[in-house]
């Protein structure tokens, strides 16, 4: 009995002994863990807080999420709105009605770039001032009232590959969209409108079949004007990226953002498949001042005979184009048109 005892203990023993190691083993393994995890936190880098960009002047470091933003590019409005970032003034004047800046009354008016009020800009202590489009020529001004501010330019496209106007207009977009993407911390916005972007240019690449000419107008003042082929606000660039053939071809035409005047017989005369209209008071005229692109059109003796109107093949671009120039619109105008021209 004794010896039963004896081997019992034995046993209890060298269990304890196994409960004591495992414990032990299980100890030491939990503390270079834990030491790991410590190292890792400690060489986590720190957030940024600031983004280098290339706008027109060359390279700038701008802080990311800045407080006090003002927006002079139009070009930007929209995408900053859509994405719910506060701004501190804009030039209202040439807002987009959609655009909620336009009537915030928290957001300070700089005015039109006809007559701005650039201390507006100083009063509101900026942390950024985004210059570009209309306020283009006001960045060395821009620059000398707000000495302590970050300014830059996106006017123009940076990208060396862009030598054409077709290459810029497109680049240009999507240059913009991923700087503000990368200041406003909303890079998967920025690619989200891109993607977007490039989907709807091959939407209206793919409609165009290639033969059918085309007349493209802008509608100012009650009057039709000629938007020649090449450069240009809206219309001159998109017959090289989508390979359009003009049903007119004019000597000394220009990049006007009213169009050149050519006479209504000259446009009847070209006999066009299609007239794409950019209505340039419906964004910019007052109540009073607008007649409507459609009724210039529809109203205008010359014009009704030829093959566009006869075949309603008229297209007009969306009201706010002319003043509300962001990646959104163009994307809007783009598949509007793939639809139209896919009808």
């Amino acid at each position: 009995m004794r010896k039963l005892n004896l081997l019992k203990s034995a046993i209890l023993v060298a269990v304890f002994a196994i409960v004591l190691t495992a414990c032990g083993n299980s100890n030491d393994t939990a503390e270079p863990e834990a030491e790991t995890e410590a190292a890792a936190e400690e060489t986590t880098e720190p957030e940024a807080t600031e983004v280098e960009i290339v706008d027109a002047h060359g390279t700038v470091t701008v802080p990311i999420n800045p407080e006090v933003v003002v927006a002079l590019d139009s070009r930007t409005y929209e995408t900053l709105d859509a994405w719910g970032i506060e701004v501190a003034a804009v030039p209202k004047p040439v807002v987009a009605d959609e655009v909620s800046y336009k009537t915030d009354d928290n957001v300070q008016d700089v005015g039109s770039h006809r007559e701005p009020n650039l201390e507006v800009i100083a009063a509101v202590q900026p942390d950024l001032v985004i210059v570009g489009q209309r306020f283009g020529g006001f960045y060395e001004d821009i620059k000398a009232l707000v000495p302590d501010a970050v300014v830059i330019d996106l006017n123009i496209d940076t990208s060396e590959e862009a030598t054409t106007p077709g290459e810029n207009l497109v680049n240009g977009f999507k240059d913009y969209t991923t700087v503000l993407g990368q200041i406003f911390d909303k890079n998967e916005e920025a690619a989200q409108l891109i993607a977007d972007f490039d989907a709807s240019l091959e939407n209206a690449k793919a409609a165009y079949n290639g033969t059918d000419s085309i007349m493209t107008v802008i509608v100012s003042g009650g009057d039709v004007r000629f938007a020649a082929p090449g450069s240009g606000r809206v219309w001159g660039p998109l017959y090289e990226i989508f390979d359009w053939t003009s049903s007119l071809e004019v000597d000394g035409a220009s990049s006007d953002h009213q169009g050149d005047d050519i006479s209504i017989e000259a446009i009847a005369q070209s006999n066009p498949d299609w007239i794409f209209v950019m209505d340039r008071d419906a964004a910019a005229a007052s109540e009073e001042e607008f007649v409507p692109a459609q009724d210039v059109i529809s109203n205008s003796p010359a014009l009704q005979n030829i093959d566009a109107i006869t075949n309603d093949r008229v297209f007009y671009a969306p009201n706010n184009t002319y003043t509300n120039e962001t990646i959104q619109t163009f994307t809007i105008l783009f598949n509007d048109l793939a639809a139209t021209l896919s009808k």
